[in-house]
């Protein structure tokens, strides 16, 4: 996957980054490798393989660009675990070899005002013979550009809170079943985040995952897995800009001598290359939990927590050591730090890992 990630995406790179977008013709190469469904098993196409084996890819791929590396990670950790879990037997063979060969999933969750108050929606499933009708409007979906096939979060009861909350797939495509505007963000530019409208959406009942009224429990169970996801991205991400710090510290000349040879330059990396590996081994342990069947909520919250805040540093570590080199868009350093920033705000704020770790703690 390193080379692989060497060969094809890094000339891509800055190019995708100004153009917002992902060529299709690399994301059939993503399907091509198998890495777009890692745990799907090979009977429906995938490649059969564990939950570690998806973190290792998304950690191989942020090395390079974190962009490419959120799709791959929202296919695996959210959308196709989610069906492996929750799914009918019926949805499973629908969806999963389409997954599993050529078809981009998203998870649509948030709303305007449903962010870290994750079950606070507004979109509404109403039961109308055998199909639910869906209304309302999503923000913040990664993929969605991309995507064909949508698990989408909507409420079927407001009265009952989150025990209302239902999970749906939803095609592209589905009359009233719109996808619109892509953001245009700081980082990870080229992977799409859209907004999904929803008006009067005819859903099948058998497009329903898990069961009427327990979407909450798909939710919380796929997050868990998904922010280890993103603590492999973020690792992934910390690797590139450190090994593009030590390369610069090796060839910069100030004084008359390489960077690389001031004590002060030599510290700063080495204590960046201990939090990288404190993060790594926190990352490898919450999956390695999580493939075992052994409890992993707390540890989840914590690699995430850890090795985003370890990639923000990391990454403005090595703008400072590039110099005013480091500060524009002909060097790779600026695009990281740009990239690492997300880590501390999707599949939940830093705040909320906390509060997930004390909760764990405490209880």
């Amino acid at each position: 996957m390193y080379e692989f990630a060497d060969r094809e995406i890094r000339p891509l790179v800055r190019q995708m980054d100004e153009q917002a977008a992902i060529p299709r013709q690399l994301i059939d190469r993503l399907f091509e490798l198998g890495v777009m469904g890692i745990e799907i098993p090979e009977p429906q196409g995938g490649a059969g393989a564990q939950f570690f084996h998806a973190v290792l890819a998304v950690e191989a791929l942020s090395r390079v660009d974190p962009s490419v590396a959120v799709l791959v990670d929202v296919q695996n950790t959210l959308v196709i675990n989610a069906l492996l879990k929750w799914g009918s037997e019926d949805l499973k063979q629908r969806c999963l070899p389409r997954l599993a060969g050529s078809t981009v999933g998203a998870y649509a969750l948030s709303e305007a005002g449903s962010g870290s108050d994750a079950f606070a929606l507004s979109t509404r499933a109403v039961e109308s013979g055998d199909a639910f009708v869906l209304t309302g409007r999503k923000l913040w979906i990664t993929n969605a550009h991309e995507a064909d096939l949508f698990i989408i979060f909507a409420t079927v009861n407001p009265d009952a809170g989150y025990h209302g909350i239902t999970a749906f797939v939803v095609e592209r495509g589905a009359p009233g079943f719109t996808v619109g505007r892509k953001e245009d963000k700081l980082g990870i530019r080229a992977s799409s985040t859209c907004e999904l409208l929803l008006e009067e959406c005819r859903v099948p009942r058998a497009n329903v995952l898990g069961e009427t009224g327990k979407g909450y429990k798909v939710a919380i169970e796929t997050l868990n897995e998904g922010r280890i996801g993103i603590g492999a991205q973020m690792i992934g991400l910390a690797r590139g800009a450190l090994d593009h710090a030590v390369h610069y510290t090796k060839e910069r000349k100030q004084f008359g001598k390489a960077i690389a040879e001031f004590q002060a330059v030599q510290f700063q990396i080495a204590r960046a290359a201990t939090d990288l590996e404190a993060a790594r081994l926190m990352v490898y342990s919450a999956a390695r939990l999580r493939d075992a069947g052994e409890p992993f909520v707390k540890e989840a919250a914590m690699c995430k927590l850890f090795s985003s805040e370890a990639a923000e540093r990391i990454a403005s570590l090595a703008v400072n050591l590039y110099g005013g080199y480091g500060f524009v868009r002909d060097y790779p350093v600026e695009k990281l730090y740009r990239d690492a920033k997300i880590g501390q705000i999707y599949e939940g704020t830093s705040n909320l890992q906390l509060q997930t770790i004390a909760k764990q703690i405490l209880s």
